[in-house]
């Protein structure tokens, strides 16, 4: 198991840090331009990345299971809310550029649950011994439809809140118009509300379902597939080493907290809550690793730079938290399977 674990992690992650390589790579070759670059940014956050969200929510087989699982989904958002709330404590005491307040904030509270998080809850199970169609894959997917609306609404606010303008204050009509116009929310809430209408369609027994219009649910799936790696080798291309040394302090904030500090505290709290509900926190943990335990969310990066913050920082969190993170998930994955929280199936 305990090749098994580090495996896991690898698999998870390295293949996110070889495509920053590749766009770091073409970019020294000439290949990338600056100019394409930056709006190859803004067509991945605005087109695809949101395409991806819709995609992911509506891959969602069976929303009657949040009914069965609505109290752990209920403790998930509160989780979540509860992190952002002290994130904004720690990025006020911690960070003094209002730039590169929101970019730490957003790091400190959002894994990349949609892309990485939801493949490796199914692989975690797996490599355990459970089956594919079991509960324990199936929470993960559940917890996705809350996790990822509220990551997107609270790094619209997070990299809004700081950045004050002249006046010193808080706008909340941009803030809110920011929420509102954010493609990423556009592309979850357009997700929910298609798999609202298709629960609709199954109540009444209507056959049809959107992914049976081949013409244009199949390009939406090519479109959305085409997100992650064509941000991370924009991320790459974008990426300067000198960077490094003038954003360490921020660089290992940022880090230590995402893949050390908030797996440890929220999944050690899960575990003794989950014990105490139901006797036992086994079928919940693969999707709990998978949220508190991955690195920053890829959309991160160019979320900030459309945002106007510092997408620099925001790289280099998102390299660097995906890098460390090999290490925490096959340390936290091992430690669970060696404590019983996640036993082996005979």
């Amino acid at each position: 198991m305990v090749w098994d674990s580090f495996v896991v992690a690898c698999e998870a992650v390295l293949p996110i840090v070889v495509l920053v390589v590749v766009g770091y790579v073409l970019k020294k070759l000439g290949v990338i331009s600056e100019s394409f670059q930056k709006q190859g940014n803004k067509f991945c956050f605005k087109v695809m990345i949101s395409t991806l969200l819709f995609c992911n929510i509506y891959a969602i087989e069976d929303i009657s299971k949040i009914g069965e699982y609505g109290f752990f989904i209920l403790e998930v958002a509160i989780a979540i809310t509860i992190l952002f709330l002290i994130g904004i404590v720690v990025v006020k005491l911690c960070i003094k550029d209002p730039k590169q307040q929101g970019v730490v904030h957003q790091c400190l509270f959002r894994s990349n649950y949609a892309i990485i998080g939801i493949p490796l809850a199914s692989f975690i199970a797996t490599s355990l011994g459970y089956a594919e169609d079991s509960a324990i894959v199936g929470i993960a997917s559940l917890v996705s439809a809350v996790s990822i609306p509220l990551f997107n609404i609270f790094a619209v606010i997070s990299l809004s809140m700081y950045d004050k303008g002249e006046n010193g204050k808080i706008n909340i009509k941009k803030m809110l118009k920011g929420i509102i116009t954010n493609p990423l929310i556009i592309g979850v809430l357009s997700g929910i509300l298609a798999l609202c209408i298709r629960e609709i369609f199954i109540a009444t027994n209507i056959t049809w379902r959107l992914s049976d219009f081949v013409i244009i649910y199949k390009p939406l799936t090519q479109i959305g597939n085409m997100a992650t790696p064509f941000a991370l080798i924009m991320l790459g291309a974008g990426f300067t080493f000198g960077a490094v040394a003038r954003l360490k302090y921020q660089i290992i904030l940022g880090t230590v907290i995402r893949v050390a500090i908030v797996p440890a505290v929220f999944l050690i709290t899960f575990n003794f809550i989950l014990k105490a509900q139901y006797g036992s926190a086994t079928i919940y943990f693969p999707a709990l690793i998978a949220l508190f335990s991955t690195p920053v969310a890829v959309s991160s990066a160019p979320m900030a730079v459309e945002m106007g913050q510092d997408g620099e920082l925001a790289g280099q969190l998102v390299v660097w938290t995906s890098l460390m993170s090999i290490i925490s998930l096959f340390a936290i994955i091992m430690i669970c399977v060696n404590t019983g929280v996640l036993p082996i199936q005979g």
